[in-house]
């Protein structure tokens, strides 16, 4: 019968680092963080107290968070102006190139979204 092998903590340890290595990762104990944010397009995470550990391999770092008490917040997105407004220097500028009123040449900014060559030419072309 084959007995097994005990090994300490301290032993498991070194060997856990020399595998470690022979692969190319290097792993640091960072301690224990205040707090950790983690913004997500949704939601902010956040976790306080937790501990840290890194990896370092040939692809970059890894953080790895263990425990802390856990927090999520819900966040609202700001609405983008649904519409244009333009400078009057740009619509001054359609005006004379498009050869239109002011009126005209702010509305075809609006309809092009702010592109001066799109709006002059749509205005050429609609006069010909």
């Amino acid at each position: 019968m084959k007995k097994t092998l005990r090994l300490g903590p301290r032993d498991l340890r070194r060997m856990q680092d020399r595998m470690m290595s022979s692969l190319g990762v290097s792993m640091k104990e960072l301690g224990t963080a205040k707090e950790v944010t983690i913004t997500l397009t949704d939601k902010i995470i956040r976790i306080n107290n937790p501990s840290i550990i890194t990896l370092d391999t040939a692809a970059g770092k890894v953080y790895q968070i263990i425990g802390g008490e856990e927090t999520e917040e819900t966040q609202q997105i700001e609405a983008k102006p649904t519409t244009y407004e333009p400078s009057p220097e740009d619509i001054t500028i359609v005006a004379m190139q498009a050869g239109v009123t002011e009126e005209q040449a702010k509305a075809a900014l609006i309809e092009a979204e702010g592109d001066l060559a799109k709006a002059i030419l749509a205005l050429k072309t609609s006069r010909q």
